[in-house]
Parts: C-alpha cells; sequence; structure tokens
C-alpha cells in the first residue's frame, strides 16, 4: 500500500448514499429532517485493554461499531452514519481486510454508512475510535434521568456469558474450550438492539445500554433519577451455556460482567402488554427482573428474598 489515501479507498471507501455527502472532503454531510434531533456517540477501543491483540479482526471490526451502535438503541434512534478513526502500528493488509469486512458488514445490516475518519501511524497498540450518529423524533429520547419509582425494571437478551468468556480467555486455560466456544460469540460479537430501542420510544422511561455491568450500569439510571431498585436474582435471563457454573462466580458474571450490550429499561407496570409485544416485533428477548423503589440503593434478592452481597467488582472501571 501506498500510504493513507490508498489504505482508505482500498478498505474503507463506500458510495454514501443519496443526500450524504461522505469521505473524500474536508466533512461529511448528511440531511435533518424537521421535527428530529440527532443522537451522536463516540466509544474509543484500546489493545490490550478492549481487545486481545490475536483477536479475530473480522469481529473486531463488527464489535468495534455495535459497542457505538448499542448506545443508539438506548436511546431509541436510528442510525445515520458512523465515523471511524485507526491508529495503527502498521498497514497490514490482512487485518485491515477482516475488521474492515467485519465493520462494513454491520454497517449495511443496519443503515449505518461509514462517512469519514482518520488514520494515522501508532508507535506500539492499535486504538479504534468510532463516533456513530442516530435521529428521532424530538423529545423521544430515552434518558437515563426519567425513570419514576414504581417502574418495573428490564433487560434485554441474556447475562453472563460475556464477562465468562474473557475470563476464560484471560487464563486460557485447557479443559473449558466447551464453555469458550459456546460463551465466545456474546464478547466478540454482540448484536445491537436498534430495532427494540426504536420500539420502546413511548414506552420505556429511562434506558441504558449495558456496557460496565448491569447493577453498575442500572446504578446510572437510579444515580440520574433519583430512585432506588430492588431486583430478583432468580429472574435473570442466565445464558443457558453457563447452567451448572459455581454459584458466585456465575452472579458475579450477570450481575457485574461487562460486554453485555443489551438495553436495560424502566417502564410502568400498565406497559407489560405493549413491551411484551414491542420486543416480540423486535425479534427480542425481554425479562423484567425487578422495580424502581423511592429509597435510593440497589439490592438485589435471592429466591427466599434474602439480600444477596457479591464480594468482586460491582463493574468495568475504565482507569482501574
Amino acid at each position: 500500500m501506498s500510504g493513507e489515501f490508498d489504505l482508505i479507498r482500498r478498505f474503507f471507501a463506500r458510495p454514501a448514499p443519496e443526500g450524504f455527502l461522505g469521505p473524500g472532503d474536508d466533512c461529511a454531510l448528511m440531511p435533518a429532517e424537521a421535527g428530529t434531533e440527532l443522537a451522536v456517540s463516540a466509544d474509543l477501543l484500546v489493545e490490550g485493554r478492549h481487545f486481545f491483540s490475536d483477536v479475530d479482526p473480522v469481529s473486531l471490526g463488527h464489535k468495534s461499531l455495535a459497542v457505538n451502535l448499542s448506545d443508539l438503541a438506548a436511546m431509541g434512534a436510528r442510525p445515520l452514519g458512523c465515523f471511524l478513526s485507526l491508529s495503527l502500528p502498521r498497514a497490514d493488509e490482512r487485518w485491515l481486510q477482516g475488521f474492515s469486512r467485519g465493520f462494513h458488514a454491520l454497517a449495511e445490516r443496519h443503515a449505518c454508512p461509514l462517512l469519514g475518519g482518520d488514520t494515522v501511524r501508532s508507535n506500539r497498540d492499535t486504538t479504534i475510535g468510532v463516533t456513530v450518529i442516530g435521529q428521532l423524533p424530538a423529545g423521544s429520547a430515552l434518558r437515563r434521568d426519567a425513570a419514576l419509582a414504581g417502574d418495573d425494571v428490564w433487560i434485554s437478551g441474556e447475562l453472563g456469558a460475556a464477562d465468562v468468556a474473557l475470563r476464560l480467555l484471560q487464563v486460557r486455560s485447557a479443559g473449558d474450550e466447551a464453555l469458550l466456544a459456546a460463551a465466545r460469540g456474546a464478547l466478540e460479537w454482540p448484536q445491537p438492539q436498534l430495532a427494540l430501542g426504536q420500539a420502546l420510544r413511548g414506552l420505556a422511561h429511562a434506558a441504558i445500554d449495558v456496557s460496565d455491568g448491569l447493577l453498575q450500569d442500572l446504578g446510572h439510571i437510579l444515580a440520574a433519577s433519583g430512585c432506588g431498585a430492588e431486583l430478583r436474582y432468580d429472574a435473570m435471563p442466565v445464558a443457558d451455556c453457563l447452567l451448572g457454573l459455581d454459584a458466585q462466580l456465575l452472579r458475579q458474571a450477570v450481575l457485574c460482567g461487562g460486554d453485555v450490550y443489551q438495553l436495560c429499561f424502566t417502564a410502568s407496570p400498565q406497559a407489560r402488554p405493549d413491551i411484551v409485544r414491542a420486543a416480540q416485533q423486535a425479534g427480542a428477548k425481554v425479562s423484567r427482573i425487578g422495580r424502581t423503589v423511592a429509597q435510593p440503593g440497589l439490592t438485589v434478592l435471592d429466591a427466599d428474598g434474602g439480600p444477596i452481597v457479591l464480594t468482586g467488582n460491582a463493574g468495568f472501571d475504565h482507569f482501574a
């Protein structure tokens, strides 16, 4: 490859949709519809911190965009486009082919064209920066500060598998191959719940995507809304592949494990039938796992109604 612009042309340039201006100018241009507002989110993925150096580049390309689209899903937004910045130690053609294939496949699936970005050579590690822009009707966003005492607490999808896969990859011990194979997809191929997020507009009060752990991320909703919550552990949608795992490890993975990228949201109990129907139409699984309460704090109850005490971290800390 001859340089930066050849790299962009070969692996990342795609025709922009009609009415958009994509890569090749100083800025991208996109149309803005009357009566709507934009939702914008940006994330960094750093080698050694957020992904292993030997991860499949196709899955890494997918995940780099998926974690950002999950933020749009949490707000109830429809994707408009995205921007990608790469800091690479070298222009590895095989890596770039895989990464761009995974990235573009997810972008095309959710009508989120790549409209620009930047590339630069790094001294050592790979850093991936993605910005996504979405659109939604003005005033309809699902915000963290809108939960009300007495709301149901819901979660989409399943919990625990991504955290267990991460732990197994960190240890890389023999004898866990079957469990790793069953859990690994949850870690490396998260599926952003965009259809569900849009279907929840007008039904859910508050929402967040679970990236750093259920308890930690739900805690952000509770802090912003000035309320607390009681959750039932026996209502948690535990991934089937984790059945039989040590009980303490399983609880930690389910309640505190990150990289889930499912939606946690609150809604009035009167909205239960509509939420179930909306989830079915969106092709999503949802579980009612507790309720919000007026008193601040977050409690998880076991099957007998007693509080569960966790001894590990409550969630992922990006600076720990």
